[in-house]
């Protein structure tokens, strides 16, 4: 293990020539894979516009990608494949936060900055003892943020206090999302009518859908990925559920009113990271509309700041050194994403940054409210 810490740690010093290699621990296979090639693709259009400005330290910058298929185990090789066999200086993934929260422990013991751009959950930066993982950062807001941002949506813009809540159990991301969301609902006065749980890859929803609506809720919280929200969101109206469904950024997908239906969709509404016509973001939504012919969902705005904070940072460090690539990182501040300012909190190595909530219309997103810090 010594032997294998001492040779990833510097193999990005190794050689002052040649491209620079920037790896990728991704979701392009499996539930989630609509999510891994939306930062793909922002990825490599963020390093192909930085190599035709001549690269970083006149050097090419090359994405090297491993898939993690959707699932946990999978990002761990992921990550020790492309730190201990391709040599990357830095890791950009995973997407999802138990597929990145599987690959933190590779990146701290080799000592290879990781950015995650949309690992949301507390403990992907900070354990639950409170100590740091100084080799991890992230371009997200937080759960305990969204979850808090849903939860005054709920209470202040719909007026409404009493909420089931429908949990991927397996998946920290939407257990994150549910234990804030549910804390602020009743510390505000309100009720949890309903706590119910499915897993990732379930299909039917229909007799946990049942209960939840006997336990007559004002508002259902699903924080969720769009795979299965869709389902749930489909299945619910089929019942009779005619309340609002709500939602983190989970929901963001081009597929979610495919997997729905468009008019389900309708009074529903999630918490997410970018809306496409702001100023800030305009510009990367038509570049990369231009390139893939298709609009980006806020993860491909994530990973476009998340390879922008890594191009930055070795500018900054003026080197490709690990440890110097870190502190750049660490001591990032007032930083112009598409997704927004961003400061990183050195003693958390999160951004500080906002929030927006989005209504969904016919099967279209809607811009409903900007939200700060």
């Amino acid at each position: 293990m010594l032997g294998m810490v001492s040779g990833c740690g510097s193999a990005g010093t190794a050689k002052d020539t040649g491209d620079i290699k920037i790896g990728g621990d991704l979701e392009l296979s499996g539930g989630v894979a609509t999510y891994g090639q939306s930062v793909l693709n922002s990825v490599n259009l963020a390093f192909a516009d930085q190599n035709q400005k001549g690269g970083v330290l006149g050097r090419q910058l090359q994405f090297v990608t491993a898939d993690n298929k959707s699932e946990a185990g999978e990002s761990t090789s992921a990550i020790t494949k492309l730190i201990t066999q391709d040599k990357v200086v830095a890791v950009l993934g995973a997407v999802t936060s138990s597929n990145t929260k599987a690959a933190v422990p590779v990146a701290m013991d080799n000592k290879i900055p990781l950015i995650t751009p949309t690992a949301t959950n507390s403990e992907v930066t900070v354990n639950k003892d409170g100590s740091l993982n100084s080799w991890v950062f992230r371009s997200c807001f937080l759960d305990p943020f969204q979850g808090k941002v849903a939860a005054n949506f709920v209470l202040n813009t719909l007026k409404v206090k009493n909420a089931a809540v429908f949990i991927d159990q397996k998946d920290d991301y939407s257990k994150g999302l549910a234990a804030e969301f549910s804390k602020d609902i009743k510390d505000s006065g309100g009720t949890i009518t309903d706590t119910e749980n499915y897993v990732g890859g379930d299909k039917d929803f229909k007799s946990t859908l049942t209960r939840i609506k006997a336990s007559n809720p004002e508002v259902v919280f699903v924080p969720g990925y769009y795979n299965e929200v869709g389902l749930i969101v489909k299945q619910g109206r089929e019942l009779g559920i005619t309340v609002p469904f709500v939602g983190g950024d989970g929901w963001d997908s081009a597929q979610l009113p495919e997997l729905a239906g468009a008019a389900n969709l309708n009074n529903t509404y999630f918490v997410n990271h970018m809306w496409a016509e702001d100023p800030a973001t305009k510009p990367f939504v038509e570049a990369y509309k231009a390139k893939y012919n298709t609009e980006p969902d806020a993860l491909a705005a994530l990973g476009y700041d998340a390879a922008e904070m890594l191009i930055s940072a070795i500018k900054t460090a003026g080197s490709t050194d690990a440890e110097k690539i870190r502190q750049a990182l660490e001591n990032t501040k007032d930083f112009s994403g598409v997704t927004g300012v961003i400061t990183v909190d050195p003693k958390t190595h999160n951004p500080v940054k906002s929030a927006v909530i989005i209504k969904m219309v016919d099967g279209k997103k809607t811009l409903l409210t900007h939200v700060n810090p």
